[in-house]
């Protein structure tokens, strides 16, 4: 299990929810990749509104025609690891915003037996 305590870094990756990487949700591609980097762990955020680079409004009101609202995905581990995934993101991330800043982790605590989730399989009992 991995441990972390203290001094950290997160990692805030803003994008649309449409936008994709290989077919694929590019929020996902960065969630899968943070995994698969041994990250301590990452989060998707959606929004209900906001505006980027473009100055285009995207909103999730009832009469707004905008469909691409803005998504967060949240990364946080060790400085040293987050700046080793950097170059990942660079590749990932062609419209969006990446910011870097320090946290404390005060208490990280995973589930008994390991890693769970829809994507992936549980232990035999």
């Amino acid at each position: 299990m991995t441990r972390l305590t203290g001094n950290a870094t997160r990692v805030t990756v803003f994008v649309g929810e449409n936008d994709t990487w290989h077919h694929r949700p590019l929020y996902s591609e960065i969630v899968h990749r943070a995994r698969a980097a041994g990250l301590a762990g990452a989060s998707v955020f959606a929004g209900v509104e906001g505006f980027g680079a473009s100055s285009l409004i995207h909103t999730s009101r009832l009469l707004s025609l905008s469909e691409n609202l803005p998504v967060a995905v949240v990364v946080v581990d060790t400085e040293e690891r987050v700046r080793a995934f950097l170059p990942q993101l660079d590749e990932l991330v062609t419209e969006g915003l990446v910011i870097l800043d320090d946290c404390e982790v005060i208490r990280y605590v995973g589930r008994e037996g390991g890693r769970g989730g829809a994507d992936t399989e549980e232990e035999p009992s």
